[in-house]
């Protein structure tokens, strides 16, 4: 597990001391982490994964759709109303692929991945507060 972290800092690190890479570039490498984040933390078997990877794709469309759709929306409780209610709409697809406890396991699994990225970003973004400071001091 230490292993993969740090492997996972350190590709995140690679990820955003690259600027000029576009967004969608940078997306599409956290995505690959987060499936390597989660293939790992539900050990799925090859029948299990051939069932899962699927509806998770459908899963992560309508994610990326409604968040795209309420970007701008200030209400906070409607957006998170509306996220909750496409989790309990794939729980039961997910429960056709997985058993009940491996549901609950990816659903902790992205949170944790989603919480192991935002500490990584916060991080480097303080890191490269403090580098701006020491630029300015010398």
């Amino acid at each position: 597990m230490k292993k993969f972290l740090l492997i996972l800092v350190c590709f995140l690190g690679l990820n955003f001391i690259s600027k000029a890479q576009d967004d969608k570039k940078e997306n599409n490498r956290i995505e690959v982490l987060k499936i390597a984040f989660i293939t790992k933390k539900l050990n799925l078997s090859p029948e299990e994964a051939q069932k899962f990877w699927p509806v998770y794709n459908r899963y992560t469309d309508e994610m990326r759709q409604i968040r795209q759709d309420l970007k701008d929306n200030k209400d906070e409780l409607a957006k998170e109303e509306k996220i909750l209610n496409i989790r309990k709409k794939f729980n039961g697809e997910f429960g056709k692929a997985l058993n009940t406890d491996k549901v609950n396991e990816f659903f902790k699994a992205e949170r944790e991945f989603n919480n192991l990225l935002q500490k990584e970003m916060l991080e480097r973004r303080q890191q490269r507060m403090e580098n701006r400071q020491r630029l300015r001091q010398q």
